[in-house]
This record gives C-alpha cells, structure tokens and sequence, in this order.
C-alpha cells in the first residue's frame, strides 16, 4: 500500500505537467485501490472559451466503455437465463431473419468475432455530419452488405455489432437498453454521474470536447449529441471517479453485478487483436503492462479521448478522460500502471520507521528543469528515482539514486547515455532546493524559476542563462 500510494502521488503530479506539456485541454483521472479512492484529480479546462477550469465533478463521454457495460448486462440475463450465449442474433432480432447477421451468435458479438462492419457504410455520424443512426437506420445498416468477414476468422472491431447487442438486451429483459443498464447496473452501484446517453438536463455539467491540433493550430469545441441507436456501442457518460468504482465491481470477490464465473469468462481472451498489443475478451481488453494483466476499455467520442485499465487480481484501478479528440488517454492511464510496477518491484512497501526515513528523502524530491529539459526526483516505495516526465512511459529509463549525504545522491542505474555513476548535488535554502548540479554536471533548478525566466528572457546568451 505504501509503495502504491507513493506512486499515485507522483501521478497526479505528473498527470499535470502532461497536461500542460501535451497542450490537452483537461485531463481528469481518479484511481482505486480495493475500497479506497487514492486518487480523484483534475487539470486544464473544461471549456477554453469560458475559461472554466475543469473539476472532478465534469462529465465525460466515455464512449466505447459503453460496451463494457453492454457485455455486463448480457452476463447478467445469462445468469438469470433469459438468453444464452450461444443464442443468435436472428432468435431475438426478427428483422435479420433471412440475412447473413441472422446467425452471429451473442458470443461472436460480444467478441468482436461475428464479422460484422465497423461502422455501416457511412460513418460520418462520427464527424457529425448528420445524427446517428435511430433504431431505423441500425436495422438498415444491419441488412445491407453488413457481413464483412466470415464469422470467427479473426478480431474485427465492430460498433454495429454492439448496436445490436443493445437491441437483444431489450428484447430479452423487456425494456429499453437504457433503462436496462440504468437500474441494474448504474443505479446497483449508486453512479450518481454516469448514465448510457446525453442527458441534455445536465448540459452544463459536461466538458466541453475539443477538435485535434492534427490538423490547426486552433482546437474547434464539438457539440455533444445523442447516440440513438449505439448508445449501447458509445453513448455512456461519466466521470473518472465513477468509472473506477464501475469497474471495481469487476474484481474478483465482489458479487454486486456478476458472479466470478462470469467475470472469468468476461476477462479471458477470445482474439488476439492483430496490430496492437493485446487481446480481447467478452467487452473487454486484456493487455500486459510490464509483468501485470490488466483489463479496461477505451473510448473515443468526437471530442472526448478516455482509457481505464484495472487489475482484478490486485484490486487496482485507474481511469483518465480527456476533453480532446487527440487526448493521451490511454499513455496517461498506462503510466499509472507503469509506475505502481516500479514502486511496488522496485521501491518496496517500507520498513518499520518507515515514515522518518520517507520524510528524509522527500526534501531531495521535486521538479527540476535547465536549458535542456525537466527531471523529476520521485519516491517511490522507500526509495528515490530520477524520471523524466517528458516520456510517455514515465519510468523509462528510471535511474534509482541513493543517499551519499545531506546534500548528495548517487546516481546508481539508468541507461547508458546517462550519469551513472555520477552524483547530483543539493543546494538548500530556508524554502527548500534551490538548485541541483549533475547529469552532464549542469546545473538545475526548480521548474517554476525556469518557467518564469523563459517567459521574460528575450534570448539566452553567454553570461545571461535560462535560469
């Protein structure tokens, strides 16, 4: 515990200077570990315009964590018997009586298995150019040339067919999708700030989501809109402390949504997913971060970039949402993970007297910058490690540091091209550090007297430094 919750410190800081460093508009995060929120966090703005800063309590889309939910609430009527996994598409839905979809199984959907198109064959809904499409429309799309793939030859994502899968819920509970997933999945768990579709009441509530800098130099706000038909594929709201509390209900142990049995059958991998790192389950994706499985989902929405990953064994989650279209949900949400590895592998748990010597290396931590960059000086478990925030993986290339003396660390690992070997050499003053030499024997100083010099120096010249 001790390990993780120094690592989710460092976190939030680090989260911050992404923010700033990757020009997202706002970064909100929130991590859980077994019962306890460690972490509930927000950065930047939710709407740039207004200069409103974003707060933990904005909402979100969350996207294509919609089918998470979705695959939650097959597994559900399955343990109540009102549908079985292997039933297909064609028992529950009439209408593809006759056509290639009429024999995909639940399964093979809720797989990504069955073959079906990604997004019909027009998708400009996602750009907005026109509404997506009503319960009308999906059936259209669903009967038109909508085998793309024979079922079960490989992975192929597909948010028709978790459209789908929203309609045989309905079917098979005898009531709407969201009501549905509203009363026995949100309302079970007391998700004040989640729901499956915009809830135009709540207007002002949401973040405002952004366009990306791909393109301009200028990012455009993107209206929030009802996603009809898909709202079981994509149209879930939340926020990142709800989301964490939604998925802790998938850890092993707690009953509150599913049995362990269909949580194991969930969370094992039906597909390798070929280009990327990884698998999936049944609504979920599996991917290995250093040697730990963690499982989660991401959501892209026009506007809204989300990623929550969490550990069903260790009880560990996290979940970052992002209000651009560009936002590094998934690197942000990674690196938490990342740097709970290296606290936990690396740093250790403590020590009797655990607290003394934590308070000993704290006044060596912070955040440094010279002409070149910024390091970092983090604790981490019990020890002290020099990290570059810069990095999408914030423990690449960590180099530990110990303790030589009041005013010197040791730079004890790291990779090649670094100081190993080399020492870092502590200036302090009444308010703390007031500058740091090593690495390339140059000489750092906190962040904030760097930002400050760099927004009022004209040009750096010998004998008028960036200091």
């Amino acid at each position: 515990m001790t390990a993780v919750k120094s690592a989710v410190a460092y976190f939030d800081s680090w989260l911050a200077f992404r923010q700033r460093y990757s020009r997202v508009p706002g970064v909100q995060a929130a991590v859980l570990l077994d019962d306890e929120l460690l972490l509930s966090t927000a950065h930047g703005q939710a709407d740039i315009g207004a200069g409103t800063r974003l707060t933990t309590r904005h909402l979100f889309r969350i996207a294509s964590h919609s089918k998470t939910f979705t695959a939650t609430a097959v597994l559900q009527l399955a343990e109540l018997g009102k549908l079985r996994l292997d039933d297909t598409a064609g028992q529950w839905l009439s209408y593809l009586d006759g056509t290639p979809l009429a024999a995909a199984t639940i399964r093979e959907l809720l797989g990504h298995g069955a073959g079906v198109v990604r997004d019909g064959h027009d998708g400009d809904f996602w750009q907005l150019y026109h509404a997506f499409p009503d319960d009308d429309t999906l059936r259209k799309i669903a009967t038109d040339r909508a085998d793309v793939l024979p079922a079960n030859e490989r992975f192929k994502y597909s948010n028709i067919g978790y459209s789908l899968l929203g309609q045989i819920i309905a079917a098979a509970s005898g009531m709407p999708y969201n009501r549905y997933v509203s009363e026995q999945i949100v309302a079970r768990l007391g998700l004040e700030d989640t729901g499956p579709e915009y809830d135009p009441s709540r207007a002002d509530e949401y973040a405002t989501g952004y366009s990306a800098l791909a393109y301009s130099d200028r990012r455009v706000p993107i209206d929030h809109v009802d996603t009809a038909a898909m709202a079981a594929a994509t149209g879930f709201y939340s926020t990142a402390e709800d989301v964490v509390r939604y998925v802790s209900a998938h850890f092993f142990g707690d009953t509150r949504l599913l049995s362990d049995a269909s949580k194991r059958l969930m969370q094992r991998a039906e597909w390798t997913v070929k280009g990327a790192d990884g698998e999936y389950g049944l609504g979920l994706a599996r991917v290995e971060i250093g040697d730990r499985l963690v499982l989660g989902h991401g959501g892209g929405y026009p506007g809204h970039i989300t990623k929550t990953l969490f550990d069903p064994h260790d009880r560990l989650a996290v979940s970052v949402l992002t209000n651009a279209i560009d936002g590094p949900a998934e690197t942000l949400a990674a690196g938490l993970v990342r740097l709970v590895n290296l606290a936990v592998e690396q740093g250790g748990e403590g020590r009797a007297g655990d607290g003394r010597e934590s308070a000993g290396l704290d006044r060596f931590t912070g955040r440094f910058a010279t002409l070149w960059g910024v390091v970092d000086v983090v604790r981490l478990g019990h020890k002290l490690f020099l990290l570059r925030p810069t990095s999408d993986d914030p423990t690449q290339g960590a180099a530990p540091l110990t303790v030589e003396g009041d005013h010197t660390l040791r730079i004890a690992g790291g990779i090649g091209y670094g100081s190993f070997g080399e020492t870092l050499e502590y200036v302090f003053g009444d308010h703390g550090v007031e500058s740091v030499r090593g690495g390339s024997a140059t000489t750092s100083y906190p962040i904030e007297r760097i930002t400050a010099a760099a927004e009022t120096l004209e040009r750096v010249s010998v004998g008028t430094p960036l200091r």
